[in-house]
């Protein structure tokens, strides 16, 4: 399916959706902030093509697929025909209602999605959708629709059936603190952090616990190293101002924040990376 499609911001999630839209046919624009940051961004898809290639799996090669991307470092350098954009900045709120507003000028006739695995889609606007992908993007194949009463029905049927062209399975939530998949993966996150704080089993026991017990492909202190420290005490505290005292992130989470240790991609967290 041949479509034009954007993604603002290049980070990990971000380059992960935009190779899965190249691989689904996409012509694809990633907008990132300043020039340096572009081509990193840039650097970040062609690797993740360049090792599904290499795995077998990618229909087609990685070269040809960068045929069709391109990269800007402005907003307003976005295609106007754009018919999907894909919005994947930091989970702050007033962040991504600044980055939506541009979008919707520069993309008028585009569908508008989030990427957020917690915010409010509400909140954004009411014509933004939820479409939460999961990390690794190009692997996991779950796609969370996160839908409001303000939403557009013709909306949702579009992003459903991107989503299923990308070959994700989609289940569909209501709008919601956490919406189904992060509220659940972050009380068993927080839980598993409270264990290893009272020392009530090691990290890799209690991982272990969760894989071999109940089928985990990953346990629930691995998977926050490779979220992010930092991120899922973000959505803890906002699930904590939403939901109650039952998120309240524990004091090791925080600790191991204000000292640095964000999981993989600063090398340490609950377990090292280096």
């Amino acid at each position: 399916m041949t479509f034009t499609a954007a993604v603002v911001g290049g980070g990990t999630m971000g380059a992960g959706i935009a190779h899965v839209l190249l691989a689904a046919g996409a012509h694809v624009t990633v907008a990132e902030v300043g020039a340096d940051r572009a081509v990193a961004a840039r650097a970040a898809v062609a690797a993740s093509l360049r090792k599904a290639e290499d795995r077998g799996k990618l229909d087609g090669t990685a070269t040809e697929l960068l045929e069709r991307l391109s990269v800007v470092d402005a907003l307003d350098r976005l295609p106007p025909t754009a018919e999907l954009v894909i919005e994947a900045v930091p989970e702050d709120l007033d962040l991504k209602r600044r980055v939506l507003a541009e979008v919707a000028a520069a993309c008028p006739d585009a569908v508008l999605a989030s990427n957020t695995s917690s915010l409010s889609i509400g909140a954004l606007g009411d014509d933004v959708i939820g479409m939460h992908f999961f990390n690794p993007v190009p692997v996991q194949a779950l796609l969370e629709l996160v839908v409001h009463d303000n939403l557009a029905p013709a909306t949702v049927i579009k992003a459903r059936n991107w989503a299923e062209s990308f070959g994700k399975t989609v289940i569909e939530v209501r709008d919601s603190p956490g919406f189904a998949t992060s509220r659940l993966g972050v009380a068993v996150g927080l839980e598993a952090i409270r264990m290893l704080e009272e020392g009530v089993a090691s990290a890799e026991d209690i991982d272990t616990g969760m894989r071999l017990g109940y089928g985990w492909p990953m346990g629930p202190l691995r998977l926050t190293d490779l979220v992010g420290l930092d991120v899922r005490l973000s959505i803890a505290e906002h699930l904590t101002r939403e939901l109650g005292p039952r998120f309240t992130p524990p004091e090791l989470l925080r600790n191991k924040v204000a000292r640095g240790e964000l999981g993989r991609k600063t090398g340490r967290g609950f377990f090292d990376w280096s």
